[in-house]
């Protein structure tokens, strides 16, 4: 019988920037506690990403010493940091697809960082601590509620997913394009799409809807340069409706620690129809 176990835990604390590999994190209501806790919107308060800017993959995140930092992966000279806990107080309204909330600009002086390496004019916005953003109710068992993530808490991919797309592929690419939270070994590829519910530590996942992917992940994050793959690809095996799925999302219950290692133990399976 399959083992699985986690391999790889990753958090992006700034929306569309680049992401910080752990060890270990902490589970908390929104998800993985720093992730997604901050993003950059455009004077309407809509929320910028790579999609369209696919230079913001150039940008590194670290945290260290209750700080964030951000660095330029080509030009190491090209940084700024902030406290945490930095911001204006200002609210400002903000959206992500059809959430609305509202953030707290971190501070002038961080705004205009990167509405210089934009070109045009940004904010960037902490997520209010007490802000509750509710996960879309057709899934959402529970009233659950998540960061300025897309739309669940968290995302999980296993690595026998991309090892069997890499093996389509004249060139592989690297698991960041798809910017799961949670990887794990063992496995087919796609096992993941028949988990219903699983542990990690001692807080229970459930997975509830496959990932659509979109143009993002033909973004190298290495080099901020936009091709055809591995979307062309995944389009000839893994189209459901018209959408081109990879990954599944996830909802939990209650807080904790996961660590890399952890045993990821399936408590249910989904049944096919």
């Amino acid at each position: 019988m399959n083992t699985f176990h986690l391999t790889d835990i990753y958090i992006y604390p700034i929306k569309s920037l680049g992401g910080i590999r752990l060890n270990e994190a902490m589970l908390e209501d929104k998800g993985l506690r720093y992730d997604r806790r901050w993003m950059l919107v455009d004077q309407d308060g809509t929320f910028i990403t790579q999609r369209k800017y696919h230079q913001l993959s150039l940008l590194q995140v670290h945290i260290k010493e209750d700080k964030l930092f951000v660095q330029h992966k080509e030009d190491e000279k090209l940084e700024i940091s902030f406290s945490l806990t930095e911001d204006t107080g200002e609210r400002i309204a903000v959206t992500v697809w059809d959430d609305t909330s509202v953030g707290l600009e971190v501070s002038r002086t961080v705004s205009s960082w990167f509405s210089a390496y934009l070109q045009f004019e940004v904010k960037l916005v902490r997520m209010v601590d007490d802000e509750k953003i509710y996960v879309d109710p057709r899934y959402a068992a529970n009233g659950e509620i998540k960061s300025f993530s897309d739309g669940y808490p968290c995302l999980i991919i296993g690595q026998s997913s991309l090892d069997g797309l890499n093996e389509k592929l004249d060139e592989p690419v690297k698991m960041n394009r798809f910017r799961p939270n949670l990887v794990f070994s063992g496995g087919a590829a796609h096992v993941e799409d028949q988990f219903k519910n699983f542990y990690l530590g001692d807080v229970l996942f459930s997975a509830v809807k496959p990932c659509a992917r979109c143009v993002l992940i033909t973004v190298n994050q290495e080099t901020g340069k936009k091709g055809n793959e591995p979307l062309r690809t995944l389009a000839t095996y893994r189209t459901q409706n018209n959408k081109i799925m990879f990954g599944q999302n996830l909802l939990h219950e209650g807080a904790g620690l996961i660590q890399v290692g952890d045993e990821l133990r399936v408590q249910e399976w989904k049944t096919n129809a």
